[in-house]
């Protein structure tokens, strides 16, 4: 059992639901991400997803293309994220995914890309433009290391897609609240209720919901639907807020905590 599939269990148990935050990789800088997550564990957050910069994003909304590009400008790269993995790993047994494109993992090298990954405590990868009919070389490289892929189901995902991601996905189904790219929103979408519903009907895998989820309101709100709430572009909002401030740490931290509040009340 891994670190992913040991924390969702541990919260069944509990009768909790993971807080999953996302941030942007080297945004504003890899120091500043690498304390981040120590901070985010330390304020409740259950697993954190680390996204990897590229230049032609097709899943991610303005928030998370502007933090993309300044960790392209810092000259952030997959090889130096997978290292700052390695640092944090000498802190925290927090599980840490990776939500990148394919690309960067195949000018990498899959096979030794799903090494390095995980000798550096990588526990999963989430790749929103390969889908699992095409991602057979990735699933069996992250099966030989030992590293969860996690794939993606949508509002417009029929049953038998569903099943499909399903059969491929390992660690937990990413559930997309919408139809759209990635972007803080103030309610949730019409109809997440039903389409978590038909998605919980083909899997026993836990559920992590996101897209547009950005309050502690609309965290608990998703709690009662998902395993797993996914918080991403309204993190990265506070940040650019908070950007030059010393104090910029202590906000998102708190941020997260409140995100963690509202989880636990839902």
């Amino acid at each position: 059992m891994n670190r992913i599939e040991e924390t969702f269990s541990s919260l069944k148990s509990a009768g909790r639901k993971a807080l999953i935050p996302y941030i942007m990789a080297g945004d504003p800088d890899l120091e500043t991400t690498a304390a981040l997550v120590i901070e985010m564990d330390r304020r409740g957050a259950d697993l954190v997803e680390l996204g990897v910069p590229f230049s032609d994003p097709i899943a991610d909304g303005p928030t998370i293309q502007r933090a993309a590009l300044r960790a392209l400008d810092r000259g952030t790269t997959l090889r130096s994220i997978v290292e700052t993995v390695a640092s944090i790993r000498e802190q925290t047994v927090i599980p840490i995914v990776l939500m990148t494109y394919f690309n960067p993992v195949l000018a990498y090298g899959i096979g030794d890309f799903c090494r390095d990954a995980a000798r550096a405590g990588v526990d999963g990868l989430i790749v929103p433009d390969l889908p699992p009919e095409e991602g057979v070389d990735l699933s069996g490289a992250c099966r030989r290391h030992g590293l969860d892929v996690v794939f993606l189901v949508a509002p417009t995902s029929t049953s038998a897609r569903i099943e499909l991601v399903n059969s491929h996905t390992t660690g937990f189904v990413y559930c997309v609240s919408l139809t759209g790219v990635t972007g803080a929103r103030g309610e949730l979408a019409d109809g997440v209720d039903a389409f978590m519903s038909q998605v919980r009907s083909h899997t026993d895998r836990p559920l992590g919901l996101g897209f547009g989820i950005s309050s502690p309101k609309q965290a608990g709100e998703a709690a009662r639907l998902a395993d797993g709430v996914i918080v991403g572009s309204a993190i990265i909002n506070e940040m650019e807020a908070r950007t030059g401030e010393p104090d910029m740490l202590r906000s998102v931290g708190e941020y997260v905590a409140s995100l963690r509040t509202g989880i636990d009340a839902g």
